[in-house]
């Protein structure tokens, strides 16, 4: 079981990243998300999306992130428009999947990406 994101970087404000999160060995996934962790800050949650397409955003992204995915590749993309240098933090990808047909629901991690926006 594992994600593997990528798509991060460094960018100007005003400019845009899109992320992605690739999930394998799961038998099924419910909710893919993206959380990001500033320093000195808690781990918060930026976007998720349900598996039949329904997103929901946090208050700071509304109007500038977009999240989606495509159930065909386990992947969750997150685009990022118009980022501001309150943005930069590492970025994770989170899912509520089944590994196995059967067994319970686990939610999972990837390793995180990193985004800086200066100003």
């Amino acid at each position: 079981v594992q994600l593997v994101e990528s798509g991060g970087g460094l960018v100007q404000a005003g400019g845009s990243l899109k992320l992605s999160c690739a999930a394998s060995g799961m038998f099924s996934i419910n909710v893919m998300g993206w959380y990001r962790q500033a320093p000195g800050k808690q781990r918060e949650l930026v976007a998720r999306i349900t598996s039949g397409g329904s997103p929901n955003y946090a208050d700071s992204v509304k109007g500038r992130f977009t999240i989606s995915r495509d159930n065909a590749k386990n992947t969750v993309y997150l685009q990022m428009n118009n980022l501001k240098p309150e943005d930069t933090a590492v970025y994770y990808c989170n899912a509520d999947a089944t590994p196995r047909r059967l067994s319970p629901r686990y939610n999972y991690w990837g390793k995180g990406t990193q985004v800086t926006v200066s100003s």
